[in-house]
């Protein structure tokens, strides 16, 4: 095993806010209870107290019922169907450790630094990282991950961890998750279906570390897996299985897969091949699981890049010979949120820098896995829209006004992004037309590609653009590239204002008489040093009517803090239409506007830090749906009553 790889045991981090959630009329008490992300012990708890902020839960005894943290846990937004630009070989899966497994906040946090990944494109499986011995070994995907995932068609697995015993690893737990019922069922292996279908996500990636057991421990998990795999299936379900236990019930990291753990990858739906993997190994696993009736590129050969990025040496050429070779097994990233990890804090626009380097530009010894695989689109059916949001920020801005200036960060406000962008074009989170970040332009260009595509094109389709130079800069005249089979037309764009300018360009005469396709989408920019915006993309057949407004929203649960501000758990009915993106809230100001509090795609959220305008005794605050071309619905208000001091 690679050394690096003990970063993994995650400790326990500060402690969250306690104590029981009261009505929003009645007496706060000492504090609400923030929603975190789930983790779980399979069943049982370790010896002594947990960890302060720690909760210690056993998945056996977990109910949805009993949950009161669900409806900020359970992802929306359904798996998007997607198709692949190029020829499919290797694939990728990543390992990513977003946040410690406890005290991670269900729905997002009041800061932009965090790992907003962007690069979907280039994934066949994102791996929620986590688990430690201290804190629980069973570890759910946050709903804003799912959600911005599942908007660009990648599937998310939660973590089954059980660590080596050097780092608290306990046997009995590797028992506990294996113990089969009289009847020959697996328990705990019904409770993660169970876990998975009610939160939303797509399965479980298993990684069985803990060293001492048998060769019946090995029977027994290897039918716990193919169990797993069984009864997830039939709900699109899927197990990874990570190279660590053998059949013998014991850990030998193989590095390959051989007849020493050939068993786990037949009863799962694919294996994480440790690090130490050689170019001789590689080939003969894919070989084997060929032999075996199985796609090699169900193999992910793993590349930790945790400790060193991009300079981490890799023998590439054993994945991916040269010269047009068939590739030999998939990618396996280990912690790519190194390009977070190493990057300024609290600079959004830095992060990205080193994210689309880490993904998209190669070098002498980092070959980017934007040069090896294919990338997916899930831009299939109208309406389509992009604010270029990357689902954080340092300010919230709506129709080009800003309406916070707190930095904010939720995954599952993330707009479909561009998955092919060079160094002339990046995020800019100094303005936007809406969400925290703009597409900004800032270099002497020609053509700058923006989506591979298959979205019907009719007499009726328009493309809306919503631009803007910035002050001070060259003239600049940009004109929209459409490719409608093969054939790439240019549609004049109207010269921005001095602000945000919105251009309704009618494309369908491109080739929708005869009922076409739109290829990719892209904008031509003539001028010299540009520097231009684009805030807002949407391509419509007919404007639909604004959404629905949600049901009345209510409070469950406040409390306010010793610096005056309110912490609220805020449920509401969904809207009753169809194609509700998210929802928005918003604090009504006295003299006028209003403040952005935060969005989620589910029905439920909780409000950190409401500000008290001073002698305010009831604060209106409204909730919005926003659809896919981010209309929004009427609001639907409801008021908090600050609590007097003499209560």
């Amino acid at each position: 095993m690679n050394p690096t790889r003990r970063h993994i045991l995650l400790t326990a981090t500060a402690a969250a806010l306690t104590g029981p959630t009261t009505p929003a009329h009645a007496r706060p008490r000492s504090g609400t209870l923030p929603p975190h992300t789930p983790y779980w012990f399979p069943d049982s708890l370790p010896p002594g107290t947990p960890p302060a902020g720690v909760t210690w839960r056993s998945l056996a005894r977990w109910r949805p019922e009993d949950d009161a943290d669900l409806p900020f846990n359970t992802s929306t937004v359904p798996l998007a169907n997607r198709f692949p630009t190029g020829l499919r070989q290797a694939r990728i899966s990543a390992l990513v450790s977003f946040a410690p497994t406890s005290g991670n906040p269900s729905q997002g946090a009041p800061t932009a630094d965090v790992y907003a990944f962007t690069h979907w494109a280039y994934l066949d499986e994102l791996v929620f990282w986590g688990g430690s011995s201290g804190e629980g070994l069973v570890v759910a995907p946050s709903a804003p991950v799912v959600d911005a995932a599942h908007r660009n068609g990648v599937p998310v697995l939660g973590t089954v961890f059980l660590p080596p015993t050097a780092y608290g690893g306990r046997l009995e737990w590797t028992r506990d998750l294996v113990r089969r019922a009289r009847d020959g069922r697996f328990p705990l292996a019904d409770q993660l279906v169970r876990v998975a279908r009610t939160h939303r996500f797509d399965g479980w990636f298993v990684n069985a570390e803990t060293g001492g057991g048998d060769r019946g421990l090995g029977t027994d998990m290897r039918d716990f897996i193919a169990y797993l795999k069984a009864r997830g299936r039939p709900h699109g379900l899927r197990v990874t299985w990570y190279d660590a236990m053998t059949t013998t019930g014991d850990i030998d990291w193989r590095n390959e897969l051989d007849d020493r753990n050939a068993a786990f990858f037949r009863a799962a739906d694919s294996m994480f091949v440790n690090f130490n993997w050689t170019r001789s190994g590689l080939r003969s696993s894919g070989e084997l699981a060929e032999r075996l009736g199985r796609d090699r590129y169900e193999l992910w050969a793993g590349v930790d890049v945790e400790a060193r990025g991009r300079d981490t040496p890799v023998d590439w050429d054993a994945i991916a010979p040269p010269g047009g070779a068939p590739h030999v097994t998939s990618y396996g990233f280990y912690r790519p949120e190194w390009t977070w990890k190493s990057a300024p804090r609290d600079d959004p626009a830095a992060f990205h820098a080193r994210d689309d380097r880490f993904w998209l530009e190669s070098d002498g010894t980092w070959r980017a896995p934007a040069a090896v695989v294919a990338d997916r689109s899930t831009l299939t059916a109208l309406p389509f829209a992009t604010t270029f949001n990357t689902g954080h920020g340092l300010g919230w801005w709506e129709e080009g006004r800003r309406v916070s200036d707190r930095p904010w960060s939720h995954l599952g406000l993330q707009d479909r992004l561009p998955a092919r962008r060079d160094r002339s074009v990046r995020f800019d989170f100094a303005d936007a037309w809406r969400g925290g970040s703009s597409l900004l332009v800032d270099a002497d260009t020609d053509t700058v590609g923006l989506f591979t595509a298959r979205l019907p094109l009719s007499p009726a389709t328009v493309v809306e653009l919503t631009h803007r130079a910035d002050p001070g800069a060259s003239p600049v005249r940009a004109e929209l590239a459409v490719t409608v089979a093969g054939h790439t037309s240019y549609l004049p764009v109207p010269e921005p204002g001095p602000g945000w300018t919105t251009a309704v360009l009618r494309i369908g005469g491109t080739d929708g008489r005869r009922g076409g396709t739109i290829d990719a989408l892209g904008i031509r920019l003539r001028g010299s040093r540009v520097r231009w915006r684009l805030g807002r993309l949407a391509v419509r057949d007919a404007a639909p009517a604004a959404p629905a407004r949600p049901g009345t929203p209510a409070v469950t649960a406040s409390a306010v803090a010793p610096d005056g501000t309110a912490a609220l758990r805020v449920t509401w009915p969904a809207s009753r239409s169809r194609g509700v993106r998210h929802y928005v809230l918003h604090q009504s100001l006295s003299g006028g506007g209003t403040r952005f509090l935060g969005g989620t795609c589910g029905h439920a959220y909780y409000v950190p830090a409401l500000i008290r305008p001073a002698g305010e005794a009831v604060t209106r605050i409204e909730v919005r749906a926003v659809d896919e071309l981010y209309a929004s619905s009427a609001p639907a208000p409801f008021l908090f009553h600050w609590p007097r001091k003499d209560t």
